[in-house]
């Protein structure tokens, strides 16, 4: 099956734990701390696979975590660093955040990477809090926490030329001949209902072809699965439209091609303003000769190329000026920007605290106190005294006076509920 699209959960590794340790040894009294420093938790990274055409591998594993960092140990032996997770994406993926739909990267090119997720720094030993007033320091720092969030991945084919036209146009038959795909072909409409990609091979040149199931009226609406096809035209550079001029279906053929146009149009204007050629096809049957004239009548400002796909008749010339056309368009395109090395969280927010009053209680929140709150073992004195100072300095404690706290009244950070003291 193909899937395009994918919604999965990342988890950074969480930073390892410093560790509070002093020197023991014979005749050496007093030795000091020497606690060593947790280890950093392994990155979330995103690489683009050329040799992967879909994201059916995300249908099955949903949730994603990379491996935390080590603890410190004493004698100032520090953690080693987590593993980083690396998750293999398709070329042409396209990462959104899942809660707030910001695109977090465009994976366009083979090998690029994405760090979508940063790992959490390993809290520090004790030996890094010794300082002239306090010599033999009895805190240490729990790790940072990973990075996590929800992601959606989103598949547009990466392809130089795109089929489109109407269900049983020939778009199938074209593709087989010109490269080694091989789609289903079948003589009724809907044989294709997921996009092929195929190498066309010419002159000691190539370029990729991408088979776009048939659309119909009210595509761009999402009718007949319009929505899920179009957006992979989206990343070609040049349409091929093909228009089936057999009169298998007693179907007028320019109003097949004023109506794929106006669906593009209306999913997306810019496709409508891509480069298009015309390829006339089944000119090999019955009447198609007097429909083919009528429509290069009616038909104006597009270059028109009449073949036969079961035949194999004028295939060669269009697959050249294909050639000449590609050439001038990478010319005058320029180099498309990317999205590289992302992290989620690229500068803390302004706010570095938020202060809400629910039933008398203040609640804290805001990702700056709730890193300092993560990293700081309550369980040890001299760590929450450090806690408090950091608050302190934050500007925690004028703010709460400043909603109304009072000395005894209860202030609450995540799952930790503690009397404000003025």
């Amino acid at each position: 099956m193909f899937y395009d699209y994918a919604k999965i959960y990342v988890k950074a590794g969480d930073g390892g734990n410093g560790v509070v340790s002093f020197r023991r040894e014979k005749y050496v009294p007093a030795g000091g701390p020497n606690g060593g420093d947790g280890g950093r938790g392994g990155d979330v990274i995103l690489v683009a696979d050329a040799g992967l055409r879909t994201l059916v591998d995300f249908k099955y594993k949903r949730h994603y975590k990379a491996e935390r960092g080590e603890h410190g140990q004493g004698k100032n032996m520090h953690g080693k660093d987590g593993e980083d997770l690396i998750i293999k994406v398709p070329v042409g993926t396209i990462v959104r955040n899942a809660e707030t739909g910001e695109v977090l990267s465009d994976i366009v090119r083979p090998g690029q990477q994405v760090v979508i997720a940063k790992g959490g720094r390993g809290g520090r030993g004790n030996a890094r809090f010794m300082s002239n007033q306090n010599k033999a320091p009895r805190l240490a720092e729990k790790g940072e926490p990973g990075e996590e969030l929800w992601i959606t991945l989103e598949l547009k084919l990466l392809a130089d030329v795109g089929l489109v036209g109407l269900p049983n146009a020939g778009k199938s038959t074209l593709i087989s001949r010109i490269s080694a795909a091989r789609p289903k072909i079948a003589d009724y409409p809907f044989t294709t209902t997921i996009p092929n990609l195929g190498v066309v091979q010419i002159a000691d040149q190539s370029f990729v072809v991408a088979d776009i199931p048939g659309l119909i009226e009210g595509a761009h609406t999402g009718a007949g699965l319009g929505h899920d096809f179009l957006k992979h035209i989206e990343r070609t550079r040049l349409i091929i439209h093909v228009v089936d001029v057999g009169n298998v279906y007693q179907r007028d053929p320019y109003q097949d091609f004023l109506a794929i146009n106006r669906e593009l149009e209306l999913y997306n204007k810019d496709l409508a303003q891509k480069p298009q050629i015309i390829a006339l096809n089944k000119i090999d049957l019955p009447g198609a000769q007097d429909n083919m004239q009528t429509f290069l009548e009616r038909v104006k400002g597009y270059e028109v190329f009449p073949i036969s796909a079961v035949t194999g008749e004028g295939i060669e010339p269009l697959l050249y000026r294909v050639l000449e056309l590609l050439e001038e368009l990478a010319q005058a395109a320029p180099e498309p920007e990317l999205l590289e090395n992302v992290k989620v969280t690229k500068v803390l927010p302004k706010e570095r605290f938020h202060i809400e009053v629910e039933d008398g209680i203040f609640i804290l929140t805001g990702k700056e106190i709730e890193k300092h709150f993560a990293m700081t073992d309550f369980e040890n004195e001299e760590s929450i005294r450090r806690f408090q100072n950091i608050m302190k300095k934050m500007g925690v404690d004028d703010a709460l006076r400043a909603k109304g706290a009072k000395a005894g009244d209860v202030v609450r950070i995540k799952d930790l509920e503690f009397d404000f003291v003025d």
